[in-house]
């Protein structure tokens, strides 16, 4: 169904460039305006490891879906369904090792959903037609 790979272009899209630009926020700019005290108590110094994870095992995730997408790889929709697995981690993961919550936090996370349901969708989750009964 072509809305679905759109969307999931999209979505994917959105993700890695999120995901790259986070990444690089937290690499080369120090976590640019998000406060220290939230990594205070983490097995993290700086923003630097969460940065380098987020750019290149989020994005990369993100990266990899979308290449598969575009070679017209039938591993795609499998690949996208992990890249939204590993984003909404990723998510889960943030906020239990700074226990701090934010309005992007749960926008990614949702993303990540998108993601999943969409590639899920795409795998042929969706009978057609809906209401027709199985013969036994």
């Amino acid at each position: 169904m072509r809305w679905i790979r759109a969307c999931l272009l999209t979505v994917a899209w959105f993700n890695l460039v999120s995901a790259l630009v986070g990444g690089a926020m937290g690499m080369f700019f120090g976590g640019a305006g998000v406060p220290r005290e939230w990594i205070e108590g983490t097995a993290f110094s700086s923003f630097f490891w969460p940065g380098v994870i987020l750019g290149f095992v989020v994005g990369g995730s993100q990266a990899l879906a979308l290449i598969a997408q575009y070679r017209r790889f039938a591993l795609a929709r499998g690949l996208h369904a992990a890249a939204g697995l590993v984003m909404m981690i990723w998510i889960f993961v943030e906020i239990a090792i700074m226990l701090v919550w934010s309005p992007l936090q749960g926008i990614y996370f949702v993303t990540g959903l998108v993601q999943v349901v969409l590639a899920v969708l795409a795998l042929g989750a969706w009978p057609r037609p809906f209401f027709v009964r199985e013969q036994r």
